[in-house]
């Protein structure tokens, strides 16, 4: 079992940065690759961002590719998103999860097993 905990969300001007922090509570954190995820009133939840279980790779949409940083600290079971030159299309609740996996590499943009509760990020314009 995994019970991701988000924090770091708030509220911030256009053009600024926030990082966003993902603590995992699990035995074997270095085993599920790792993602965030967003939903805007009215929209679908979207994948934002993921990275492996072991940091060898990571994924962006395109929406964000250049401005967000996913990482992740396995001694600290936390992943992070650094988020930077941020926008008002930006706003909505952000979520983390978690999925097991064998492969060093596997991104998932879909299908996780395990979710926060979600943080809300608002961006002004």
């Amino acid at each position: 079992q995994v019970q991701p905990v988000e924090s770091g969300g708030g509220l911030v001007q256009a053009g600024g940065s926030l990082r966003l922090s993902c603590a995992a509570s699990a035995r074997a954190f270095s085993d599920y690759a790792m993602g965030w995820f967003r939903q805007a009133p009215g929209k679908e939840r979207e994948f934002v961002a993921g990275v492996s279980r072991s940091e060898g790779a990571t994924d962006y949409s395109d929406s964000v590719k250049g401005r967000f940083t996913i990482s992740r600290d396995n001694a600290k079971k936390t992943v992070y998103l650094q988020m930077s030159t941020l926008k008002p299309d930006d706003t909505a609740v952000y979520y983390c999860a978690a999925t097991f996996t064998h492969s060093a590499t596997y991104i998932p943009t879909r299908r996780y097993d395990y979710w926060g509760q979600g943080t809300q990020v608002t961006v002004s314009s």
